[in-house]
């Protein structure tokens, strides 16, 4: 039998892989893009049960018609929010288990979530929908106020999102945002103070368990995009218990009630207030730092959630025991081709078992530098807490830089 993966996070694919065939399967990728997974599939171990189908994966038939021709499947996946909608339409069509199509469409529409939480006293504010037009801009300053962020309803990987907090800068945003191709519709909401996290949990039948808490470091003012994480955050006693039973209320009142969570709040001075909900596990190295600090492969769970069996990670005793980890995205400081890196060679003198993932490779173009979209490559580090991770790893990626060439072509 098979499980079928329609595209997934850049990491991770060799675990997936495994987990399935710890449960007797083989993993078949459906995907539009391989050099999205060219570290993994160059990586991975000889004889990993894993086919790999090419077919447009934004072509909904196309897709349906590569699904339809897997052989014994019993289950999909995604881990990702641009396939998410799809993937469930697909299990659903074919009485797979999975998750409601209609819960996932609000999770993908990041204002309706805004205001459901709002509606049921889980947020401060509803979201304001507007044009994207310097016009709005009386609008956003007689509703949300200064300082404000805008974002795309349904944007991923940072893209698209602008923080202002003054007029000039916010009929600006609005200006920059008419000229995007935006998937999701622009809102604005309030700007939390705070530092960043992302609370990691995994679900089953309405029940929620919190796996750990990763921080997040983002980029200086105006860019938006993330720069570095750890995993796992230790709170004072009693700080973990209230994430968690906060967490848990937001993804019962917003629909999710199986599968892995990626939950990014802002801790406020008035506690944890909501940015946004990804029904995945984490991108970037977050699946990574879960399998290394709980000390197996949580990519299991995700295969069990597939096959509509209860995932053993609910009901596991959760130590973290394993080391603590920290990664560095590392980017192109303006945009060209990609010609290679400095400094790699030197990774293996740092502490902490460096290693380097690459996102891109030699010959690609590098078009946007001020969302993930330009990072080239990712450094982590291990250690005994997440704190000396990220020190170990901000330290050997200082020494990192991406070489970018110019781009000559039309």
């Amino acid at each position: 039998m098979t499980v079928v993966a329609l595209e997934a996070l850049s990491f991770g694919l060799a675990r997936t892989a495994a987990a399935a065939a710890a449960a007797g399967h083989r993993l078949c990728l459906l995907t539009g893009d391989r050099s999205v997974y060219r570290h993994e599939l160059d990586t991975l171990p000889p004889g990993t049960a894993l086919d790999v189908v090419d077919v447009d994966t934004f072509d909904v038939d196309a897709t349906r018609r590569a699904f339809a021709a897997v052989p014994g499947v019993a289950g999909i996946i995604n881990t990702t929010d641009t396939w998410s909608v799809p993937a469930a339409v697909l299990a659903a069509e074919s009485g797979l288990p999975g998750p409601d199509p209609d819960s996932v469409r609000l999770l993908r529409d990041k204002a309706r979530v805004r205001d459901l939480l709002h509606g049921r006293g889980l947020g401060k504010s509803p979201a304001l929908r507007v044009a994207p037009d310097p016009a709005s801009a009386a609008e956003v300053l007689r509703t949300v106020g200064l300082p404000a962020v805008l974002k795309d309803a349904a944007g991923t990987s940072s893209r698209d999102v602008w923080v202002v907090r003054d007029e000039e800068a916010l009929r600006t945003a609005l200006g920059e945002a008419g000229q995007r191709a935006l998937t999701g519709g622009l809102f604005a909401e309030p700007f939390l103070s705070g530092p960043l996290y992302s609370a990691e949990t995994i679900g089953w039948g309405g029940e929620s368990r919190l796996l750990g808490v990763l921080s997040r470091q983002t980029s200086r003012e105006p860019a938006v995009r993330e720069e570095a994480a750890a995993f796992p955050v230790v709170f004072p006693p009693g700080g973990l218990g209230e994430i968690e039973e906060w967490v848990g209320r937001v993804l019962h009142t917003a629909g999710h009630h199986s599968g892995f969570a990626h939950v990014e709040f802002v801790l406020t001075s008035e506690g944890p207030q909501l940015v946004e909900i990804n029904r995945r596990i984490g991108g970037a190295l977050v699946g990574e730092a879960l399998c290394l600090s709980l000390g197996t492969n949580v990519y299991e769970a995700m295969i069990e959630a597939a096959l509509g069996v209860r995932p053993a990670l609910m009901d596991a005793r959760l130590a973290h025991t394993g080391p603590a980890s920290g990664f560095v995205l590392v980017y192109a400081d303006r945009p060209g081709v990609l010609t290679g890196w400095r400094g790699l060679e030197g990774l293996g003198d740092y502490p902490g078992g460096v290693r380097w993932f690459p996102t891109r490779a030699p010959g690609d173009a590098v078009r946007y530098v001020h969302d993930q979209r330009g990072c080239t490559g990712i450094v982590l580090a291990e250690g005994a807490t997440a704190e000396l991770a990220l020190h170990r790893a901000l330290s050997a990626a200082g020494g990192v830089r991406a070489v970018v060439a110019a781009d000559d072509g039309p």
